[in-house]
């Protein structure tokens, strides 16, 4: 019950895999579920026959340039035609009932949205599975500061730039033969130091984030189904998605990273482990079956805690609470770094989390810190989260990162939050610098401190900021800032709510569905 076909777009041909359901009288039409996806076609035969044996029709895609469609790769650039052609080459199938649902996950989810914006003759599909979206160029390659997710799109790229197939191991390989890489400059020219041709490197860029798929979305009518993890990095991005969808919208938000339930993060419990497939087909067979969903709902974990709560229990983000980085409710003390150096020759690096971070006491501090006092009881943070510093550098420009980390009573760190916001202002210029740190979905216990960072650097998650002005890409000269910020006026932003065990969903189907 499966072939492979050519599907005609735009002068070139997309090879598709039609799997259609065993059983069913002859000529029974169906409804369908389409995926288009850069990464393979054939890594999806086990989703699709689970689609089949629930009586869809699934119809998985090689985008244009990709393993076996014709074309040239060029991310993100024919998505929206193509998607178009292809839900009208379904509707057009005698096996189909003409209902579709288009989904994906990371990159395929892109597809999904871009051909739900753009339908086939003005129809879009019936609905929208969306798990952890990549939604564009610019919104995968830049933080909303504008920093620049250098590990990202390095690895990414590495492995699916400007090639047919994928080579997901790459960036490994290249790092163990030479660690310095990510510290090349200019930024631009890596690919001369990886040794291989990527004509497309600079033009990711070059792009800068339009958040159009947000920016559309209330114009949207069909249903959303929104997938996505907290420690994801477009968490923001899902949350944003469905928050402003138009019509119908379902979220389901695990303590996940980029491959959900795959990837769990810290304070993940067993309940989390939850069949995302088995939901997300419950959800189509109600959009397929002539009794969609309604309203905006969905299903929130509460890492630390074995619950599941209604996405409703987010806390708005003007709702957080304020808590000074001085004494306060959350006692907090710093530890050192009020005066701190954000130097480019040695950044705070991403992939160092510690108890306690290393620091010569004759240099200069390289990050502020600061710690409160262990918390006296449970609390549980569920929403968009924030910092806020005031602070001055003594350089036209320059990025500032938090970073928020769970320190348990036995002094061990885990990662809670991190976000960044770049300044371009004359040196010396104090201001308040407001640092979004995203969703939080976690239930910190009693005798946890919280470790506050804040560094100019989070190398080589993201790529170093010259502080000259100059665009971070194609700078070669980066010069140390000098940072100095007022303890008394900084402060957290944290959506502090008060959960019970009552109040858990007890089932996540109907959570996403009602």
């Amino acid at each position: 019950m499966t072939r492979t076909v050519r599907v005609p777009s735009g002068g070139v041909f997309l090879a598709t895999d039609v799997h259609l359901p065993p059983t069913g009288p002859a000529g029974h039409p169906y409804p369908a579920v389409l995926v288009r996806t850069p990464y393979g076609r054939s890594a999806h035969r086990h989703e699709a026959r689970a689609w089949t044996a629930l009586g869809f029709a699934a119809v998985v895609q090689d985008v244009r340039g990709r393993y076996g469609s014709g074309g040239d790769w060029r991310p993100y650039t024919h998505e929206e035609t193509d998607g178009a052609a292809t839900l009208r080459w379904i509707r057009g199938r005698r096996w189909s009932n003409g209902r579709v649902v288009a989904a994906g996950s990371s990159y395929a989810a892109y597809c999904a949205l871009v051909t739900a914006a753009g339908g086939s003759d003005g129809v879009p599909p019936d609905g929208v599975v969306a798990a952890v979206p990549a939604l564009g160029t610019g919104e995968t390659a830049r933080e909303p500061s504008g920093a620049e997710r250098l590990l990202g799109r390095a690895g990414w790229w590495a492995a699916h730039g400007d090639r047919a197939d994928s080579d997901p191991a790459a960036l490994d390989r290249l790092l163990s033969k030479d660690p310095g890489l990510l510290a090349h400059l200019p930024v631009g020219d890596l690919p001369a130091r990886l040794g291989r041709a990527l004509p497309s490197w600079p033009g990711i860029w070059q792009a800068r984030r339009t958040d159009r798929i947000v920016r559309d979305a209330p114009a949207a009518r069909i249903p959303l189904l929104a997938i996505g993890g907290t420690h994801d990095p477009f968490a923001a991005d899902t949350l944003a998605l469905w928050r402003a969808w138009g019509g119908p919208a379902g979220l389901l938000l695990g303590p996940w990273g980029h491959r959900l339930a795959r990837d769990p993060g810290p304070g993940a419990r067993p309940e989390h482990r939850v069949d995302t497939g088995g939901l997300t087909a419950d959800w189509a067979r109600a959009v397929c079956g002539g009794s969609p969903p309604a309203g905006r709902s969905g299903a929130v974990a509460l890492a630390g805690t074995p619950h599941w709560f209604p996405a409703d229990a987010l806390v708005e983000p003007a709702a957080a609470r304020r808590f000074p980085l001085a004494a306060g409710p959350l006692d907090v003390t710093l530890l050192y770094g009020a005066d701190f150096r954000a130097d480019p020759a040695r950044p705070v690096r991403s992939d160092e989390l510690r108890a306690d971070p290393p620091r010569t006491p004759d240099e200069p501090a390289d990050r502020a810190l600061f710690v409160t006092a262990p918390l006296t009881r449970d609390t549980d943070l569920l929403g968009p989260a924030a910092a806020e510093l005031h602070a001055t550098a003594d350089t036209p420009a320059a990025d500032w990162f938090v970073r928020l980390v769970a320190l348990d009573p036995q002094g061990r760190a885990e990662p809670l939050a991190l976000g960044t916001a770049r300044t371009t202002r004359p040196p010396g210029t104090w201001s308040t610098v407001t640092v979004p740190l995203g969703p939080l979905a976690r239930r910190l216990p009693a005798g946890t401190r919280i470790r506050i960072e804040a560094t100019g650097h989070h190398f080589p998650a993201h790529a170093r900021n010259p502080h000259t002005g100059e665009d971070p890409v194609t700078a070669v000269r980066l010069l140390p800032s000098h940072r100095t910020l007022r303890p008394g006026a900084c402060a957290l932003l944290l959506p502090v709510t008060e959960l019970r065990g009552s109040g858990a969903v007890p089932d996540l189907s109907q959570e996403i569905r009602t």
